[in-house]
């Protein structure tokens, strides 16, 4: 949904309360199953369907592709003084879609609702707001990675007691440890809540399976859990090792473990809008964005011919006097080239693949995948369990990266783009048991593995996790270039307040002035 529709929307929600109007809000919110109405399971699905959540062109453009993808070299970039500094307002459009409208302002509605129904109707519309909090709690962790404190336990007080009140920066440390606390609480919620036709109507992210509600539940507090575990490690490795040694009673997005896992049965995808006819084709190439990396295909895809090259990357090619020739291999550019010699040179290197990543009308919003989830098995089971199993989860983990970026590229193949087609399993075998990335070496060595694979896996369209665990682990060993802008020589550490917010809510900033630094380390930041 384009950024004016979603306002207009929000606005109309806010205009009709909780009641009726049901046809008009159906014309004008483009729902596949056009289910949308101002009650709990339409602010819901209105929860759910989130361009900052879909590949939508302005997140990209603005958000992902101008920052995270540019300080993990997930994307290309051309580089200049001002390369690591942010746009405010763009920063600013990124808080208040979380607040308003956004998924925390449309889920203070739905409370308002809920605490409004009689008591025997809050047992059935209890699993939309079981649901939407996990949802919640992704989006506000990502907040809380890219920011460090924020508002959150007093925001959104206009629709719970009809008065504005300016929010208090919540601890974020605190709001995490809430957030991997409630999340085992909606598990145990899950076990036993029964689905049903009205539910599964309007749930476009999961179609009313508690199944996968259950295991997004899990898996995100996974994520949590490791996110933290550098800095309370006691904490992440009881909780962690509860999860992984009962898996009937937590179970995750992992694909059943499975190397040939369906990723459009097994994963957490927001599909795209039936209406749907945008791609990021113009995301990619205003910012640059659309060249090979130079590690991530020089120095860690092609030393280990990494069956996933053909589903990134084309050769490309250059064009002379009207006539193209094709490049012979897959290179990419060196992230030590100036701007001048990107410009003369960008034809000599590979770029992205179109149908998998340019041209991909169909492409999902990335939730969770069962890759992610073994990677952080195989890092748990590495520092607190047994090697031979953190080596059985980082081999599947690979291998359904493998499957799951096949997948992207094969969603296109009856548009008229070639798909490629997914390599034997002895080929795949091969490459995890004698390639480079082969689990080998030091425990160090073991853990480099893991999460240098773990970042291939995010690649540009996960920048957001790919960044957070960069700022955590300190992998990839990249080379981080050095701006020419004072102050803004490096990639920061997080990002500064938006001065909209600092100007509306400036009593409760002082709280946090001091925190307000581009050096200042998020919490879980101890590497």
């Amino acid at each position: 949904m384009n950024k004016s529709l979603y306002i207009l929307l929000f606005l109309t929600l806010s205009t009709l309360g909780f009641t009726g109007c049901k046809s008009q809000l159906e014309n004008a919110f483009e729902n596949p199953d056009q289910t949308t109405e101002a009650s709990i399971p339409g602010f819901f699905t209105d929860i759910l369907n989130n361009d900052r959540v879909r590949p939508s062109y302005w997140h990209y453009r603005t958000f992902l592709l101008s920052r995270q993808s540019i300080y993990t070299q997930t994307s290309s970039f051309i580089p200049s003084n001002n390369m690591y500094q942010p746009n405010d307002s763009y920063s600013y459009d990124y808080w208040k879609d979380f607040y308003s409208p956004g998924v925390l302002g449309v889920y203070r509605k739905m409370e308002v609702a809920y605490t409004a129904l009689p008591a025997t109707e809050k047992a059935n519309q209890e699993i939309f707001l079981q649901a939407a909090k996990v949802v919640l709690y992704d989006e506000a962790s990502k907040l809380i990675d890219n920011f460090g404190d924020i508002p959150f336990s007093e925001a959104g007080s206009l629709p719970t007691n009809g008065t504005i009140k300016k929010a208090k920066f919540d601890d974020q440390k605190e709001l995490y440890y809430a957030f991997i606390q409630d999340l085992k609480a909606i598990n145990t919620y899950f076990s036993t809540a029964k689905t049903t036709s009205y539910f599964g109507k309007y749930d476009i992210l999961s179609k009313g399976s508690t199944d996968k509600w259950r295991r997004y539940a899990n898996s995100l507090r996974l994520r949590l859990l490791m996110r933290i575990s550098n800095v309370d490690e006691s904490k992440a490795k009881t909780e962690v090792l509860e999860m992984l040694n009962d898996p009937k009673n937590y179970p995750l997005v992992d694909g059943d473990n499975n190397a040939n896992y369906s990723a459009v049965n097994s994963d957490i995808l927001l599909q795209p809008l039936t209406t749907n006819t945008t791609t990021l084709r113009d995301a990619l190439t205003e910012g640059n964005n659309q060249y090979a990396t130079d590690y991530m295909l020089n120095k860690v895809m092609k030393p280990a011919n990494d069956p996933r090259i053909p589903v990134f990357y084309d050769k490309f090619g250059v064009t002379k006097d009207k006539v193209f020739t094709p490049n012979k291999e897959y290179n990419a550019m060196p992230i030590t080239f100036t701007e001048n010699e990107i410009l003369t040179n960008y034809q000599k290197y590979a770029v992205l693949d179109s149908a998998t990543f340019f041209d991909n009308k169909f492409l999902p919003g990335i939730v969770m995948t069962a890759s992610e989830t073994n990677f952080n098995k195989a890092e748990a089971y590495l520092r607190w369990g047994n090697d031979a199993t953190a080596q059985d989860a980082y081999k599947i983990a690979i291998k359904q990266s493998v499957s799951f970026y096949y997948y992207l590229n094969n969603l296109m193949a009856n548009e008229g783009l070639k798909a490629e087609t997914k390599p034997t399993d002895a080929v795949i075998n091969n490459f995890v048991e004698t390639s480079t990335i082969k689990y080998t070496g030091t425990s160090t060595a073991k853990l480099e593995l893991i999460l240098t694979q773990k970042w291939l896996h995010y690649g540009f369209l996960q920048a957001q996790h790919a960044w957070s665990e960069y700022r955590r682990t300190g992998y990839p060993k990249i080379t981080v270039l050095t701006a020419g802008l004072a102050n803004y020589a490096t990639p920061p550490l997080r990002f500064l307040y938006p001065t909209g917010e600092i100007s509306n809510n400036s009593e409760n900033y002082e709280a946090v002035r001091s925190k307000d630094t581009r050096t200042t380390k998020i919490f879980w930041d101890v590497n």
